[in-house]
């Protein structure tokens, strides 16, 4: 026998999570200059980090022989005066993605089952069969969540339910209303994690009070993480507000140094660094009116989107062919045929030289698809 035959059946059944072509790779692959190359596949910041957490890593790099705070202290404290919680609702992440998978090890099981929605991010799933719960997915509901059917999917072995909000990768956005009524309704023995990865690309007219939601609701999850619009998707930094009770229980099966110093350190800087936010959001939405304003001269059909990326649908079976030329010309955008959409392609919001090479190079690519 094989030994990796011994492994349980839910693990050897995972198709491993694909990230974004990164530049390096490209580069090998098509004997491109990587300085000619531009990377819109992993909705990153292309302002590059916050030039407060880049003096604060630096400054941090003289202790990385010591092992980093296990607790998390400085940047719990930064994080209960921002948002106004106490820190032992806190939870801290290698991104937020742990964090997530945190809340499924803690409430996730054999015979267990999580609900969330067709065309949401893809860790969701992944999470879940990761310790061998079943999945309930949702039809999506013009490309978003449907709140009322993914609230008639929960059975009684649900214990979790993942929103994300905006949407990974369609970028829609459910209302705050909405949200707040589907929290009164869903059972309180189900965990509600609202994972707001994107919630700082939003204008404030379209942001949900949800850190007020917790005091009334002790079942809702909120993750968020500091690797986009803070710009430190290379470090790895993440965090759950939770009431304390839960918090408690993902401490437990949290690795005791799974943030290190320098991530800490850097991520305390850029939630100080206001101004660099500010510039975030506002390059963002002028980059999306390009971007978008592009793909309508060029009859491309695409999502309405509240993130920092896009996504938009070519012809049929074209989709492969586009990413590919892309490719060639050096630029790396995101297929997401993993979501259920094998006709999208999902591009980041970059800098205007970056959006104005893309939406050329797609213009490029269709007239040789044709």
């Amino acid at each position: 026998m094989n030994i990796c035959d011994l492994a349980p059946e839910y693990i050897r059944a995972i198709q491993p999570y694909q990230p974004g072509k990164p530049i390096s790779e490209l580069a090998r692959e098509m004997g491109l200059d990587d300085r000619a190359i531009i990377k819109l596949a992993s909705n990153e910041n292309p302002l590059g980090p916050s030039p407060l957490a880049l003096k604060a890593m630096a400054q941090m790099l003289e202790g990385v022989s010591l092992y980093p705070d296990g607790s998390g202290f400085e940047l719990k404290a930064a994080l209960s005066k921002r948002y106004g919680i106490s820190s032992d609702k806190i939870v801290l992440g290698n991104g937020s993605n742990d964090v997530l998978e945190l809340a499924a090890r803690v409430f996730l099981k054999p015979g267990a089952s999580a609900v969330y929605s067709q065309h949401a991010f893809a860790v969701y799933p992944l999470v879940t069969q990761g310790v061998g719960a079943s999945g309930i997915k949702v039809p999506a509901l013009k490309y978003g969540h449907d709140l009322d059917a993914m609230l008639d999917a929960i059975t009684p072995e649900t214990r979790v339910v993942f929103i994300a909000n905006p949407n990974n990768p369609t970028g829609t956005l459910l209302a705050a209303g909405d949200l707040l009524q589907f929290l009164q309704r869903v059972s309180p023995d189900v965990l509600v994690v609202l994972d707001e990865a994107y919630n700082e690309y939003l204008p404030d007219t379209a942001k949900a009070d949800s850190i007020t939601w917790l005091n009334r609701f002790p079942n809702l999850l909120i993750t968020r993480t500091f690797s986009k619009a803070y710009g430190l998707a290379g470090i790895r930094v993440g965090f759950g507000l939770v009431n304390e009770e839960v918090a408690g229980l993902m401490n437990r099966v949290r690795q005791p140094f799974n943030v290190n110093s320098i991530g800490m350190v850097a991520a305390v800087a850029a939630l100080g660094d206001v101004e660099f936010v500010k510039r975030s959001y506002a390059l963002n939405w002028t980059g999306m009116m390009q971007v978008t304003t592009g793909l309508r001269r060029l009859s491309i059909e695409y999502i309405p989107s509240y993130g920092n990326f896009i996504s938009f649908r070519l012809k049929r079976g074209k989709a492969g062919a586009i990413y590919q030329s892309l490719l060639r010309q050096g630029v790396i955008v995101r297929p997401i045929g993993i979501y259920e959409m094998p006709e999208h392609l999902r591009v980041t919001i970059g800098l205007e030289s970056q959006n104005q090479k893309f939406l050329q190079s797609l213009e490029i690519a269709l007239g040789e698809s044709d």
